[in-house]
């Protein structure tokens, strides 16, 4: 197994295998106990005790020990580990820095609360060696020692002060904290420990309790994912079945038509033939007439007049008024009604999927809460007369203008802020107002509305709070809302869907619908908040 000859490496330079009983010769290097005893053995047949690697010779021999470190690595080896080459004892990132290494920074193993400090393997060896360390405490390496150490005294924190909940040093007892009720720290975490018990049990309920909602919740969405596939099926059944009726219907009217035609025509043109027969006959008769009109022979002319007089003279037939074109108009007018039909229908169709879409809503504060999202104002925003606190969750309107530095997508004409997060999924979120009138909107971002108040654009809606009445303002049209408001307002957000809902909140946790906006939205929205003069906006969770 090869691997770096460097000083501290971990392999035996005799046997050239992983250190077994370590220990440490006073030059610094270590080798297996029984492979340095047994080279010695043979090098003390000439009177010498010299180390195999720097040839630094001992007189008398040295009396060896157990380096307990090293020891401790080679157990750790030996359930899965394997040795390191100081190339990764090097600091990492996030790792802690050995105090004493001077040339090369090592990473540091352990901290001690008496020193103070911190030690890589190679100078920790001394507090298991050296009897002046014996009552030092060693401790898992750490960043924050200092927070184990008094800062006025810079003594190790050992004492708990219940009157003050702090941890102290000794000398802080018989100082500022002399009288107050202060016991060991152990003693402290023993007590605190022992309560540990009811919290975990009370963790184990809520772990319980949200694990049968996760199974009722798994349970629904099962329930609805059957229902589901029962309505698509039901509607793909009954649209299918309308198309293959309205199919079928549509052959049989055309059938229909066109057999009325063919019928139509063929007494049409059975008529056609008679009355070219009939004028046949006429212009016949009209010729014999005109032939005998023109002979100079009277007594001719009387034997052949009566056939002419006895002949017929032609009636207007009485099919002569039959109508091709009436039969069809019927059809065209029912057509017409059942158009008018079929649009009812997909009226009614419309009113189910509005239906639809309007259960997709929440109903309750705690369905709602499930959206819940964690918002924060952005300074960069605010208007100058806008102070933002609480953690970047509150604004209110001071008299004083802010020396805000310039930011480009700062409100420099409008009492307006925007929070940092941009939504574009589901969300909702609460607010409590205060004062004379505020605003809540949401808005595109870089929609230029510096130069524009909150719903005055189509790039952003908002509903005007005020203790006179509620307003919904978008693309500076102006709805009333005759719904009265509460101190505290609920947003819901359905991004995809296109569904913007308004909330007023009651003490209670009621949910009352203000105002509910569908669109499509193109972009992230991000909340926003109009104050007046007077007036505050809080972010609370729901």
């Amino acid at each position: 197994m090869a691997e770096s000859a460097a000083p501290d490496s971990l392999f035996c330079s005799v046997c050239l295998e992983v250190l077994k009983n370590p220990a440490t010769l006073p030059c610094g290097h270590s080798y297996c106990m029984d492979c340095i005893n047994s080279y010695w053995n043979q090098e003390e047949q000439r009177g010498a005790c010299i180390c195999p690697q720097c040839r630094q010779k001992f007189c008398p021999r040295p009396v060896l020990n157990k380096n307990t470190v090293l020891a401790d690595l080679m157990v750790n080896m030996a359930e899965g580990g394997r040795p390191t080459s100081p190339e990764k004892n090097e600091v990492g990132s996030g790792d802690v820095e050995c105090d004493f290494c001077t040339v090369r920074k090592l990473k540091a193993v352990k901290s001690c609360l008496v020193c103070l400090a911190s030690y890589c393997a190679t100078h920790l060896q001394p507090h298991y060696e050296s009897a002046a360390f014996k009552r030092h405490k060693l401790v898992e390496v750490s960043t924050s020692i200092q927070e184990k150490i008094c800062s006025k005294h810079d003594k190790l924190l050992e004492v708990y002060c219940r009157t003050d909940d702090q941890c102290i040093c000794l000398l802080c007892v018989i100082d500022e904290h002399k009288g107050h009720d202060t016991v060991s720290a152990a003693g402290e975490r023993e007590e605190k420990q022992g309560k540990f018990g009811m919290k975990k049990q009370k963790f184990q309920q809520g772990i319980q309790e949200r694990g049968k909602q996760l199974r009722q919740l798994k349970q629904k969405m099962k329930a609805l994912q059957s229902s589901r596939d029962a309505a698509l099926d039901q509607n793909e059944k009954a649209y299918a079945e309308m198309v293959m009726m309205a199919d079928k219907r549509r052959a049989e009217m055309k059938e229909l038509i066109v057999e009325k035609e063919k019928a139509a025509v063929s007494r049409a043109e059975a008529f056609m033939d008679r009355l070219g027969r009939e004028i046949s006959d006429l212009r016949r008769r009209e010729d014999e007439i005109n032939q005998l009109t023109l002979t100079e022979d009277h007594i001719y002319f009387l034997q052949h007049c009566k056939p002419i007089f006895d002949c017929t003279e032609p009636q207007a037939s009485s099919d002569f008024n039959i109508q091709l074109h009436t039969p069809f108009d019927f059809v065209t007018k029912a057509i017409s009604e059942l158009k008018g039909k079929m649009e009812l229908m997909a009226k009614d169709i419309e009113q189910i999927s509005e239906k639809i879409k309007i259960d997709q809503d929440p109903k309750t504060r705690e369905e709602f809460s499930m959206y819940a999202c964690s918002l924060s104002l952005d300074p960069n925003t605010a208007f100058e007369n806008l102070w933002i606190s609480e953690g970047n969750n509150k604004v209110t309107w001071i008299k004083r203008a802010q020396k805000y530095p310039y930011h480009p997508e700062r409100f420099l004409k409008y009492d307006q802020v925007l929070c940092c997060e941009g939504l574009s999924g589901h969300g909702y979120w609460e607010v409590e107002w205060k004062g004379p009138r505020a605003e809540v909107a949401v808005c595109y971002k870089g929609a230029k509305l510096e130069e524009s108040c909150f719903g005055y654009n189509d790039q952003s809606w908002s509903i005007s709070l005020s203790n006179s009445g509620c307003h919904f303002w978008h693309n500076g049209i102006k709805t009333r809302v005759p719904t009265p408001c509460s101190s505290t307002v609920g947003v819901y957000l359905d991004h995809k869907a296109g569904i913007l809902s308004f909330y007023s909140v009651s003490e209670s946790g009621q949910m009352m619908l203000l105002h509910r906006v569908r669109s499509e939205f193109s972009q992230p929205l991000f909340p926003g908040f109009m104050v007046s003069r007077g007036a505050s906006v809080r972010i609370k969770a729901p």
